[in-house]
């Protein structure tokens, strides 16, 4: 009973929770500006180009990542083996004749035989589509983007949510400050949920110790 306990308990991770620290939005610095009154509404320092850029390229700029992910994996495997022992000693003859024990010709069979066959298949298939919108966290010195969000849903009895991390190119981001899902390296992306829905889906602890390795059958 005390391993059941202990093999539930180890099982059991912290629950993910809305507005966590790791995944807060940065917000960049505002650099105080020296405001001239000139008369004129048009202020340069305050502006922003007409042809620049608005993709995601500094700190606390906001990217689109567009979820295009699938998956598919099969795997199968056969054992067969088979083995087999025949050894056979003929009745030993001596002093003109075979020798016996109590009358019993001395003589030996033993013949045995095993076959074992095993078969095993596993088929799994996924697909992630959708959109979510990640922080920029860090710019590296090689202008690669550190980006990071997450987006909650609350429906009836439960919570929906996609997290990601991740790396990005700024020469991989559209003009419409987008980014596929694929091309983002170190990808970190979870979706999942908590509340009545997702806790119907999970397994006891009893059933996660019978299929642990601290079961021994």
């Amino acid at each position: 009973m005390a391993l059941m306990l202990a093999a539930g308990c180890a099982n059991t991770s912290q629950k993910p929770i809305p507005d966590d620290p790791y995944y807060a939005p940065v917000y960049p610095e505002q650099p105080a500006t020296k405001v001239e009154v000139t008369g004129s509404i048009y202020q340069d320092s305050q502006a922003t180009g007409l042809y620049s850029d608005m993709r995601a390229h500094k700190v606390g700029d906001i990217i689109t990542v567009v979820l295009s992910e699938s998956t598919q994996a099969s795997k199968s495997a056969n054992n067969d083996i088979k083995k087999g022992s025949d050894l056979t000693l003929d009745p030993i003859y001596a002093g003109g004749g075979n020798l016996t024990i109590k009358g019993v010709p001395l003589d030996l069979a033993y013949k045995d035989s095993m076959n074992t066959k095993r078969e095993s298949a596993a088929d799994q298939s996924n697909s992630l589509s959708g959109n979510i919108s990640a922080n920029v966290m860090q710019v590296l010195s090689n202008g690669n983007l550190v980006i990071r969000g997450e987006k909650w849903i609350t429906i009836n009895n439960g919570d929906e949510f996609i997290r990601l991390t991740g790396l990005v190119r700024s020469q991989d981001i559209r003009p419409d400050n987008t980014i596929e899902s694929t091309r983002v390296a170190n990808a970190r992306i979870q979706y999942s949920g908590s509340g009545t829905f997702a806790d119907a889906q999970k397994v006891g602890w009893l059933s996660k110790f019978f299929f642990s390795d601290w079961w021994p059958f």
